[in-house]
């Protein structure tokens, strides 16, 4: 007979619960979330001969030796296993053994509305894991550069003000060498031209220009003992901000050589006209994968990323609302795709053009543009071929109709 299971995933220890095809519980146990509990966890789920494994979580280390172990594995959206808890309660109570149950029942009665978890090729695995890596570190990076600039604001807003970001390598490298008033009493021109030319400054300001920025900000008015300690803060953040720089450079490198070698690399870099916009077009790529069966048609991909609307209709009232549930990284590539090509591509800029005449604010005319962009997408995915303008059928169209 056949046997489904849910495992309710947990930090420290995992609960395991095994039905029958009738839905009789036949076991429940607690799992360590160690080498010799994962082992025992796959040795039982092969001796029952489990058919299929609902969890939580589409990754993880779990969840990769259950699939290296040949285990069939379903992974549930946690709002989906919120929805079934009512079908199987009388009360309002919850335990990880019962969310356990309601997994393995979710996989034995409701598989014609989950997936089996086909993994992605090891090539989009890393460069998924690249990319968020690297958008974790971009965000502590704005956190950290956004309270060093209140600390400057605070007692000395022409150290905020000289250089175009505050988190610039030259800025940060001005801030180690001169991080309060004090420091910079004694700088002139000659000397900020000197320190620019240590520090291989690349910019289009002269010396006297960065030093009119510094003079003509506001000066700060600060006690002896508040601008020290302002002063060390300032360099506190500096010590933490100069690494995080560096990373997020390597790991910038490291994506472009991960998308070149990357078989569906090119057909995402075509996307784009300027060649600096890899980590964007890396996003694409490692967020949508390499699996053509997950999307079969473009309205799941269009769902996934967030593009397509959510309808509410409930007597006379049909309203079209925003998709909460989705990819959020993969939103942000494709509006970022959308936002740029919608400055240098006519197709593109008379869709948005036309979503903002109807009266759409800015992010819903780019989600608009975005799902445009999703349908030809999935169409170069699935064709395995770049994006040639020359056969974008609508582009053409619309420059024959200009002349």
């Amino acid at each position: 007979m056949e046997r489904t299971a849910g495992i309710d995933l947990a930090s420290e220890e995992h609960r395991l619960v095994i039905v029958d095809a009738d839905g009789r519980q036949l076991e429940q146990r607690r799992i360590k979330h160690s080498e010799s509990g994962v082992e025992a966890l796959v040795a039982r789920l092969l001796e029952l001969e489990v058919a299929r494994v609902a969890i939580e979580r589409p990754n993880g280390l779990v969840v990769d030796r259950l699939l290296e172990a040949g285990i069939t594995v379903v992974p549930v959206h946690p709002n989906q296993l919120a929805a079934a808890r009512d079908r199987y309660r009388s009360g309002g109570g919850k335990s990880d053994g019962f969310d356990g149950y309601v997994l393995a029942e979710l996989a034995r009665t409701d598989m014609h509305r989950l997936r089996v978890l086909t993994p992605d090729s090891d090539e989009t695995r890393a460069l998924r894991a690249l990319t968020r890596a690297r958008d974790d570190l971009v965000g502590q990076r704005v956190a950290l550069a956004n309270q060093l600039r209140a600390q400057l604001e605070a007692f000395w807003p022409g150290a905020a003000r000289i250089f175009a970001e505050v988190d610039s390598p030259i800025a940060l490298c001005f801030l180690e060498r001169y991080p309060s008033p004090e420091d910079a009493r004694t700088l002139g021109e000659k000397r900020l031209a000197a320190f620019l030319a240590r520090n291989g400054y690349s910019g289009r300001r002269s010396a006297s220009e960065l030093l009119a920025r510094l003079r003509d900000a506001p000066t700060g008015r600060t006690g002896e003992l508040e601008s020290e300690a302002r002063r060390q803060i300032v360099l506190g953040l500096v010590a933490a901000l100069k690494p995080s720089v560096e990373q997020i450079k390597l790991l910038t490198s490291q994506i472009r050589g991960a998308i070149d070698s990357h078989p569906d690399g090119q057909i995402f870099r075509s996307l784009f006209r300027d060649p600096k916009s890899v980590v964007t077009a890396a996003e694409l790529v490692a967020e949508i994968g390499d699996r053509r069966d997950r999307y079969d048609s473009r309205d799941r991909l269009e769902a996934r990323a967030g593009q397509s609307p959510v309808a509410i209709e409930s007597g006379k009232k049909k309203v079209a609302s925003f998709r909460w549930a989705c990819n959020k990284t993969l939103r942000d590539a494709v509006g970022v795709l959308a936002d740029s090509s919608r400055k240098h591509n006519p197709w593109a800029q008379k869709i948005y053009a036309d979503a903002i005449a109807r009266g759409h604010d800015h992010p819903h005319a780019i989600r608009i543009l975005g799902r445009a962009w999703l349908r030809i997408i999935w169409r170069l995915w699935h064709d395995r071929t770049p994006y040639d303008q020359a056969r974008h059928g609508n582009l053409n169209r619309l420059l024959a109709a200009e002349g």
